[in-house]
Parts: structure tokens; sequence; C-alpha cells
């Protein structure tokens, strides 16, 4: 463990807390109906949110925040390995959810979880340790061979990743990370020839992923023109986008929702921030719209003043990946971009991808109190 005693970027703390916070609150609004009716207590999701979410998260997080770097990029390679058998153990039947679209989750007794969601960090981190390795013994715009025979070790990598998230249904998750990867490549000066290579594989994968499921296709359309398939395809759009507008200026009060009773689908999931615009309005979405803009702003500077390429790295990769998932989920609750599954962070329900995040935030805590 890294035993400085530096304090971490507190505003960037601050952000953390008021979105964690937030969070909370949000879902015991938005999940008392549901919880209610399915379980008979209102406080099913929030409870489970607090106990194997938050508090795992939590103590997860502040290891993440005392941990040494130096050692986590030796351990990346294997930590991912280690995902990637977890995301094979899924199919099996003893522990797995079995095979078919709802092959995600590992179940442990009572205790589930979900490898996709951990599998953003680690992929994180072993691209972090990849490239700051690569980068740091070759000479920019130079045809290297060592880093041409790593970069196509890279490519199986990915293969596999994107095979088993395939398999998963997981095209989502696969998008949030090739386009994580191409925001860490790029931000490195690399040969041209590898950032076109890269490029066609992120192309070449989207492309995959509609060939191959014709319904993300119908989804796309849809997006497009909402009327299309009001009652199917483009339900969940419409009704977001009701909620949103009946949310007005400054909302109808909090649980006063009226979308939630079973009228708009994933109200606790993928449209939870349309309920939160329908009960605390534009005053209360421009609020934390602002709070994830500012987690941009901060992570981002944390980058920059990274002591090492291995830190810059991980922290643009980490912010990243928060705030893409932020915006795809809030630009697809607002019609700017099309449906894909993607949970809010911080806020959606789901104890394994709260954890996870919560981690992310403690290494980024922990880039920040080495400047």
């Amino acid at each position: 463990m890294a035993r400085s005693n530096a304090r971490p970027d507190l505003f960037m703390l601050g952000i953390m807390v008021f979105l964690i916070a937030f969070g909370i609150l949000i879902l015991a609004s938005v999940s008392a109906p549901y919880s209610l009716e399915k379980f008979g207590t209102a406080f099913y999701f929030l409870r489970h949110q607090i106990l194997f979410g938050l508090i795992p998260g939590l103590i997860l997080a502040f290891f993440a925040f005392r941990i040494d770097l130096s050692r986590l990029k030796k351990w990346a390679p294997r930590l991912l390995l280690f995902n990637l058998i977890l995301m094979v153990m899924v199919f099996l039947p003893v522990v797995g959810s079995g095979s078919g679209s709802a092959a995600r989750w590992i179940y442990l007794g009572p205790f589930s979880f979900q490898p996709s969601e951990l599998l953003k960090l680690t992929f994180i981190l072993y691209l972090t340790s990849w490239l700051s390795s690569r980068t740091e013994k070759i000479s920019p715009y130079k045809n290297n061979k060592e880093f041409g025979q790593t970069l196509f070790a890279f490519i199986v990598i990915l293969i596999v990743v994107a095979a088993l998230l395939y398999f998963q249904s997981h095209a989502s998750t696969l998008a949030i990370i090739l386009v994580i990867s191409a925001i860490m490549y790029f931000s490195v000066n690399l040969p041209l020839w590898h950032s076109i290579l890269m490029i066609l594989i992120g192309v070449g994968g989207l492309f995959s992923l509609i060939k191959f499921a014709p319904y993300r296709a119908n989804r796309f359309l849809v997006f497009l023109h909402p009327d299309t398939d009001p009652m199917g395809i483009g339900y969940q759009i419409n009704q977001a986008l009701i909620a949103i507008g009946s949310g007005g200026l400054a909302g109808l009060g909090l649980s006063m929702s009226t979308q939630k009773w079973g009228f708009l689908p994933q109200t606790i999931s993928d449209s939870i921030f349309a309920i939160f615009s329908e009960e605390t309005g534009f005053i209360g979405s421009i609020f934390l719209i602002s709070l994830f803009l500012i987690f941009l702003w901060r992570g981002f500077r944390i980058a920059k003043d990274a002591k090492d390429r291995f830190s810059q790295l991980l922290s643009l990769g980490i912010t990243s990946w928060i705030i893409l998932q932020a915006f795809v989920n809030i630009g697809a609750m607002t019609g700017i971009l099309p449906l894909t599954g993607v949970p809010l962070p911080f806020i959606s329900y789901g104890g394994s991808a709260l954890a996870i995040e919560l981690v992310g935030a403690g290494l980024l805590l922990n880039v920040s109190k080495a400047q």
C-alpha cells in the first residue's frame, strides 16, 4: 500500500459525494412503487443498492485509493485474465446464469455479480499498463517491431473480449470499451498506421454489432423516426420524453412522478434520468448534468497533472468511462442518441456497477493525491 500523506483532489471528492448522495436519493424515490409491488416493501431496491453496491464499493474504493499504482501496473494483465475467466464462468450452469441473452451473471448463494461491469475497469487498467509501457520505450512515429507485436497481442485480447460480450448480448459494454480504447490510444504519440488500424477495427466492430443483430438497426431507425413504432421499440423513448416534458422547470416534486407507475420501462436502471427529470424538472436535470461536467473537468485536470504516463492514462480512461456512460444514457433519454441500455453512473440501480464505479473513483483520487 502507498504511504503518501498527500491529500486527494477535494473538489473531485466533493463531486463524487454529491453524485453518490444523488443516486441514493433518486433511487429511493424512483424504486418505491416497483419495489412495493414486487416485494411488499418500498425499500427493497434501495436496501440492496446500499448493502451490495455502496458499502462494498466504498470499502474497495478505500483500498483503491491506498494502493501502490506501480504494483497495479504490474497486476493489470493478471486482473484482466481473471476477469475473462469470470466472463467464461457466466456460461457454466453451476455458478452462471446459463446460455442465451440472459447469460450475464455469476451466482454464489444469495450473492450475484456481473463480470462485464468489472471488465470496463480491468480493460482500462490493462490498456493503461500496455500503452504506458510501450510508449515509454519507443520513439514517436517510428515503425517499431516490438510495438507491432504487442499491438497484435492487444488485438487478439480485444477480439476475445468482443466475443464474450457478444455472446452475453452486451453490445453496449463493447461499444463503451471500444470508444474508451480509441480515446486512450489517440492520446499517446504513436505511429499513424497503428491509429488507422484501430479505427478500422472499431468501425468494423460496430458494423458487425448491427449486422448480426438486426434489432439494433431497428433501434437506430426508430431513433431517427420515433413515431415509426410507438408501441414497440419506440415506446420507451416516447414515454421518457413525456416524463422529461412533464417535469417542466422545477419538476413535480420528489416521489411525485406518474411515469414510474408502470408507464416507463426500466425506471430504476436505464430510464432513471427521465424520472429524475420529471420530479426535479429542468433545474434538477441541469444540476445533475453540471456535476458530470465538473467531474469531466477535474478528471482531465488530474490526468494532465499526473506524475507519470501510467497515472495519466489511468485518469483519462476512468474519466472517459464515467462521462461517456453518463452522456450516452442522458442522450438516449432525451432523444439525442439511440437507446443502448447503458446505465447512469452512480445513479442507476445495480450493485455490481456502483461498486466498480466507486473503485474507479478511488483510483482517480489515488492519482490526484500523488500530484
